[in-house]
């Protein structure tokens, strides 16, 4: 049901908060994501290319690439305790990187089904730069 003037339930900081964590590993319809994602210490992980993040991404992410040859490296310095939430541009790359993510440990990662274009069909707010 979202049109041009945006869903209620789907952005980075309108809407419900999530009370508690989703299963790890797990994909999320957009308002799903959107409210587990608000969650504190939550981290937003956008792991599309630096120029596909610079085209447009979600308010607040952090790009790590996980096509970089340094994805690993990048990874390993990350806190495997913390939440994140995880997208790109479908679902796919997102999907290979939380299965990378748990396998190196991390225990509340998940990611967003249907990728950023998902997101943005539900009303999802994007930004540039």
């Amino acid at each position: 049901m979202a049109g041009c003037s945006g869903s209620p339930d789907v952005g980075v900081s309108v809407g419900p908060t999530a009370s508690a964590a989703p299963a790890a590993g797990s994909t999320l319809a957009p308002a799903d994501f959107a409210a587990a994602l608000k969650r504190p210490g939550t981290t937003l992980l956008d792991v599309r290319t630096p120029a596909e993040f610079a085209g447009g991404h979600l308010p607040g992410a952090v790009n790590l690439d996980v096509s970089a040859p340094d994805f690993a490296t990048r990874l390993a310095a990350l806190d495997p305790a913390a939440p994140y939430a995880v997208y790109c541009h479908s679902g796919n790359r997102s999907g290979a990187a939380v299965a990378e993510m748990s396998a190196a440990g991390f225990a509340d990662a998940y990611d967003l089904e249907g990728g950023i274009g998902a997101w943005q069909d539900a009303g999802g707010e994007v930004v540039t730069g």
